[in-house]
C-alpha cells in the first residue's frame, strides 16, 4: 500500500551507485549519510501489505499493517530529505526553496496519480456493473474524494453520521483513507522540512542545535500533541477519529523520529536478532489480539508501529537466523516492490466479488482467487503504469511536464466520471417529473384503491435522490423550546404557526423522525407546533439495561425536558422491530417512561413500529426487481403475529395508539414497494417520500385515536 515505493526505490537505487561508484561511496561518507542499502524495509512493507490482505479476505477485521505503512512512509520520507538536506548545506544549495518544494510535490504526485486513477477507474466499471444505483452516487462522491487526496474526511463525516446513506455497506474505494491522509502528509512534510531549515539558519548564529537535533524537537512535538489528540478522540468519538489525519500525525513523526536515530543506534548482533523477531511476532499478533478496528488509532496504535520501529532498527543484524534474511528475500523484496499497487487492487476486488456473489465473506479458495487476481493486476499496474511512468524521461526534464503528466491523469478520471454523474443527474429529474398519479405510493392500499393496478411508472424516489429521503425538520429549537440541557442541544421544530392551537414534543430515535414526514404537514394544517428531541438509536423509554449508558441518559433529560416544558402532547414508537425473531416486542420500559408525562396531564401517542430487515430493500429491488420473492418478505418475518401495543390497552390513561401497519405491509407481505414508491430508504427506514403517500391516512387515524380536532 505504501505509497513510497518511489523513495524506496531512490533509496535502493542511491545505495547501489554507492557500493560500484567509489566517488559515490566518497561523497556519501563525506556528507556523513547512512546510505546502507536496506531491502529488510522492502521486506517489511511486503509483510505489512500481506496482513491487510489477509485480514480483509479472511478475518473482516483491520491489522494494523496500514499503522506500519504510515511508519515506513515517514521513515523513507524522512530519510531522503535528511540526506539532500545534508547535501544541500555542503554544497550551500537551496534545496528547499519554494520551487524546488513545488518540483518535489509534482514528482511525487506524478508517481502516485497514475496508478491510483487505474483503480478508480476500475472500481466505478465494478461498481456500474456490480452494485445497485443506489450505491453509484456515494462511490462517485468518494471517486472525487479519492482523486483530490481527502476521502478520508469524506468517510469520517459519514462514519459520524447516523442518517448517512449505506452506513454499513462497504465502498470498493473506502481504502483510499490511508492514502488521501498520506497524499496530505506528503504536502505537509516537506513544509515543516523547508522551515526548519529556514529556523535551523537564524539559530544557526547561535551555535545552539545542528539540523538533526532542531527537527528531532519538532517531530517530537508533533509526536506527543497528535498522541495525546489521539487517545481523547479514539476514546471519545472513535468513529470518526480512525479517519482524522491529526490523530495519525504522531505515526508519521514516530517515523521521522526513527529516521532521526537510526544512524546512531548501533544494536549488537544479539539485539538485533531479538528485535527484528520480537517486532516481527508482536506485528503478526496486534491483529490477532487487539480489536483493531473499534480501538484505534488511540495510544493501541503504538503496538504495530513500535513493533515495524524495532524490525527497522535491528536492519541487517549479520546472523544467520536473523528476521532480516527472510525479509530481504527476493520473493518479498519483489512484493514490496508491488506493495502500492497490490494494496490498491485488493480492497475494490474483494468488495465487488462479494457484491456480484452476494457473499458476506469469502471461502478458503474465494479468498485465494481474490488474492491471486489482486497480485496478478498488482504486477500489471506495476509493470505497465508505474514503472514506464518512473523510467520516462520527458517529464523528469522539466517542472511543467509533470505538471501536465498529473493534469492529464486527472482529466482521464474527471471526463468519464463528470458525463456518468451529469447522466444521473438528468435520469433523477426525469424521475422526480412523474406525475403523481403515477405513484400513489401508499395511497394504492386505502380501502377505497385496494385492488386497483397502478400504472406504470418509475420507482420514485430515484436511485440518486435517496440519500436525501430523511424526513424534514425545519430547524433548530428556538425561545423557550431551547433546551437547558446540553445532551438535548440538536432540539429541532416546525416553523412555528400563527397561532398556536396545540404543541407536541417527539421523542426517541429516527423510527419517529421518520413519521414526521407525515406529522409536520398535519400539524402545520392543525396549527400545532412540533418540537423534536432525537437521538439515532435510542427508542424512548424508561431506563433499562437493553440500551447503553448515554441512550438512557438521553431519555431522561428528554423526560425532564417535557414535564418542564409540559406540552400537550407527545409522540412516540411504542414497539421495537427486529431484524430476526423475535421479530417486534414491546420497547424496554415504555409504560414506565410516559407514566410521568401522563401523570401530570400529557396526552402520549404510541405509533406501531415499522418492519426491518437483513438487508437493503431498495438495493434488492434494483438488483432482483420489485416482484422478486426477497423484496416481499412475508409479514410473519416482519412484524409479531399480534401487535405490542394490544398489550398496552387500558394499562394507561391517556395513551393514545396507532397503527399504521397495514399501509406498510399488505396481503401477507411486507413489499419494498407500494404504489411505484419504495417503502424503505435502507433496511429499516421508511423513506420520506412514501410516508408523505401516508398523509390522509395518518392524520384520519391520529385524529380518531387521540379525539383531537
Amino acid at each position: 500500500m505504501d505509497v513510497l515505493n518511489g523513495y524506496s526505490r531512490g533509496y535502493n537505487v542511491t545505495a547501489t551507485s554507492i557500493r560500484t561508484n567509489p566517488s559515490a561511496a566518497s561523497l556519501a561518507s563525506s556528507l556523513g549519510a547512512n546510505r546502507t542499502y536496506r531491502p529488510e524495509i522492502q521486506g517489511l512493507r511486503a509483510l505489512a501489505v500481506l496482513l491487510v490482505v489477509t485480514y480483509h479476505v479472511w478475518l473482516g477485521r483491520v491489522s494494523g499493517g496500514v499503522d506500519v505503512f504510515l511508519l515506513i512512509s515517514s521513515f523513507l520520507l524522512t530519510s531522503s530529505f535528511v540526506r539532500k538536506l545534508d547535501k544541500s548545506e555542503a554544497e550551500g544549495s537551496g534545496l528547499l526553496s519554494p520551487r524546488s518544494l513545488i518540483k518535489h510535490w509534482l514528482h511525487v504526485y506524478k508517481r502516485l496519480l497514475p496508478a491510483a486513477v487505474v483503480v478508480i477507474l476500475a472500481a466505478l466499471a465494478g461498481t456500474w456493473l456490480v452494485l445497485p444505483q443506489s450505491r453509484w452516487p456515494a462511490l462517485i462522491d468518494q471517486a472525487w474524494a479519492s482523486l483530490l487526496y481527502k476521502q478520508n474526511w469524506l468517510l469520517a463525516d459519514t462514519a459520524v453520521d447516523y442518517y448517512a446513506q449505506d452506513h454499513s455497506a462497504a465502498s470498493p474505494l473506502q481504502h483510499f483513507w490511508s492514502l488521501s491522509i498520506q497524499g496530505q502528509v506528503f504536502i505537509l512534510w516537506p513544509v515543516i522540512f523547508a522551515l526548519a531549515a529556514v529556523l535551523r539558519k537564524v539559530l544557526s548564529r547561535w551555535k545552539v542545535l545542528n539540523y538533526r537535533g532542531l527537527m528531532a524537537i519538532i517531530f517530537g512535538a508533533i509526536f506527543v500533541a497528535s498522541l495525546i489528540y489521539s487517545i481523547d478522540q479514539t476514546a471519545h468519538n472513535q468513529a470518526y477519529a480512525y479517519f482524522d489525519t491529526r490523530t495519525r500525525l504522531w505515526e508519521f513523526a514516530l517515523g521521522s523520529l526513527l529516521a532521526l536515530a537510526v544512524p546512531y543506534l548501533k544494536p549488537s548482533r544479539l539485539v538485533a536478532l531479538f528485535l527484528g523477531w520480537g517486532g516481527l511476532v508482536a506485528m503478526f499478533a496486534c491483529g490477532l489480539v487487539l480489536t483493531v478496528d473499534r480501538s484505534f488509532p488511540g495510544f493501541l496504535a503504538l503496538w504495530p508501529t513500535l513493533s515495524a520501529a524495532a524490525v527497522i532498527v535491528a536492519g541487517a543484524s549479520g546472523h544467520r537466523l536473523g528476521a532480516d534474511r527472510i525479509l530481504s528475500s527476493r520473493p518479498l523484496v519483489r512484493l514490496g516492490d508491488n506493495s502500492y499497487a497490490l494494496y490498491l487492487w485488493h480492497w475494490p476486488i474483494l468488495v465487488l466479488f462479494l457484491a456480484a456473489m452476494n457473499l458476506e465473506k469469502p471461502s478458503l479458495w474465494q479468498g485465494l482467487l481474490v488474492v491471486a487476481s489482486s497480485l496478478i493486476l498488482a504486477a500489471a499496474t506495476t509493470a505497465l503504469v508505474e514503472k514506464p511512468l518512473r523510467t520516462w524521461q520527458w517529464p523528469q526534464a522539466r517542472s511543467w511536464r509533470s505538471a501536465v503528466v498529473i493534469a492529464v491523469c486527472a482529466a482521464v478520471m474527471a471526463g468519464p466520471v463528470s458525463l456518468w454523474q451529469s447522466h444521473m443527474l438528468a435520469e433523477d429529474r426525469a424521475i422526480a417529473a412523474q406525475p403523481k398519479e403515477m405513484t400513489p405510493g401508499a395511497a394504492a392500499l386505502a380501502p377505497e384503491n385496494a385492488g386497483k393496478v397502478t400504472p406504470q411508472a418509475k420507482v420514485i424516489p430515484a436511485p440518486g435522490a435517496m440519500k436525501d429521503e430523511w424526513a424534514d425538520i425545519d430547524g433548530l429549537c428556538t425561545g423557550e423550546n431551547v433546551p437547558s440541557d446540553p445532551l438535548l442541544s440538536g432540539c429541532l421544530q416546525n416553523d412555528k404557526p400563527i397561532k398556536t392551537t396545540k404543541t407536541i414534543v417527539v421523542l426517541g430515535d429516527s423510527h419517529a423522525q421518520q413519521y414526521m414526514a407525515a406529522l409536520g404537514p398535519v400539524a402545520k394544517s392543525h396549527g400545532w407546533e412540533v418540537v423534536t428531541l432525537l437521538r439515532g438509536n435510542c427508542r424512548y423509554g424508561a431506563d433499562s439495561d437493553q440500551r447503553d449508558a448515554d441512550c438512557n441518559a438521553f431519555n431522561e433529560a428528554s423526560r425532564k425536558y417535557v414535564l418542564e416544558h409540559k406540552p400537550d402532547a407527545v409522540f412516540t414508537v411504542a414497539s421495537l422491530t427486529h431484524k430476526e425473531a423475535p421479530y417486534e416486542t414491546e420497547v424496554p420500559g415504555y409504560l414506565d417512561g410516559i407514566k410521568p408525562f401522563t401523570d401530570a396531564g400529557i396526552d402520549v401517542v404510541g405509533i406501531r413500529d415499522n418492519p426491518r430487515f437483513t438487508y437493503n430493500m431498495p438495493e434488492c429491488v434494483q438488483k432482483k426487481g420489485a416482484n422478486a420473492a426477497d423484496c416481499n418478505v412475508p409479514l410473519e418475518h416482519s412484524l409479531a403475529a399480534s401487535s405490542p401495543l394490544d398489550d398496552y390497552k387500558g394499562k394507561v390513561q391517556g395513551l393514545s395508539l396507532m397503527d399504521m401497519s397495514d399501509f406498510i405491509c399488505t396481503d401477507g407481505v411486507c413489499p419494498a414497494v407500494v404504489g411505484n414508491v419504495y417503502v424503505y430508504k435502507d433496511d429499516n427506514h421508511l423513506t420520506k417520500t412514501y410516508v408523505q403517500t401516508m398523509v390522509p391516512m395518518f392524520e384520519k387515524r391520529l385524529l380518531k385515536a387521540t379525539g383531537w380536532k
